[in-house]
């Protein structure tokens, strides 16, 4: 499949409609929630840009960067990354946002940030180890509370849309060393880890109770460990333990 993706620009009113219908695939949303077509065409004149990644003329994916600022100078915001289903796995993700990264560094562009769910840990080790971002910023419910249904009791329990932002340097010696795929290791032991779980959605279908309360200590957590100027730096995948491993800067 590699060589029959084509990653561009997604330009006119057809492809960014496309880009819509991709959400709706994607992400499950309520159709308040999507971001429209008027949403790409502002994006896209106030200075931002959509990427696409085509297969045999369909889109299967785009990632979507929307003008912002970090540290005092322009930057990107990668507000949304989207890949159907049946392309998932194939590594139609990272190829977007590699070249998201190209794209951002052509207009002189060195800082990058989005925002992803701490509790995830295949999310968690694209963004830290794949890509090379960091974390030093969480955000308690972020998007408002999503209620689930107990199995045992029935009855309906808050979950927090809680949110770290990855911070993404597109000149770091860690990024460049991904981007010319070499490996890299994290200078020095870590001064703190946080423990997530392997599999957070079979936690929440099978115990939610316990989901939550795990949710509400992995955010103590982070924000003791923000609070003391850690920076969370790498990941490390386990199936039984998986955690975030966090440096003194």
């Amino acid at each position: 499949m590699e060589n029959e993706i084509e990653i561009r620009e997604c330009k006119t009113l057809d492809e960014l409609a496309e880009c819509v219908q991709l959400q709706r695939e994607v992400f499950a949303l309520p159709e308040v929630e999507l971001s429209p077509v008027r949403h790409f065409v502002v994006t896209r004149n106030a200075g931002g840009f959509t990427l696409g990644a085509y297969i045999g003329g369909r889109l299967a994916g785009f990632v979507l960067s929307v003008p912002a600022f970090m540290r005092g100078e322009r930057a990107f915001y990668s507000h949304m990354t989207g890949v159907r289903p049946e392309y998932q796995s194939h590594g139609i993700g990272a190829k977007l946002k590699w070249a998201q990264r190209t794209r951002a560094m052509s207009e002189g562009v060195r800082y990058l940030k989005w925002t992803f769910e701490p509790v995830k840990a295949r999310n968690a080790h694209f963004n830290l180890e794949k890509l090379g971002a960091t974390v030093c910023e969480f955000q308690p419910n972020f998007y408002g509370t999503d209620y689930v249904t107990d199995p045992g009791s029935g009855r309906k329990i808050g979950m927090q849309s809680d949110r770290l932002f990855a911070e993404w340097d597109l000149e770091s010696p860690k990024v460049r060393a991904l981007a010319a795929g070499e490996k890299y290791i994290e200078p020095g032991a870590p001064s703190a880890t946080i423990s997530i779980m392997s599999d957070w959605l079979s936690l929440v279908d099978s115990d939610p109770e316990r989901a939550l309360a795990e949710q509400l200590r992995i955010r103590d957590e982070f924000v003791e460990a923000f609070a003391r100027g850690l920076i969370g730096r790498a990941f490390r995948r386990s199936d039984e333990h998986p955690m975030y491993l966090l440096y003194l800067e």
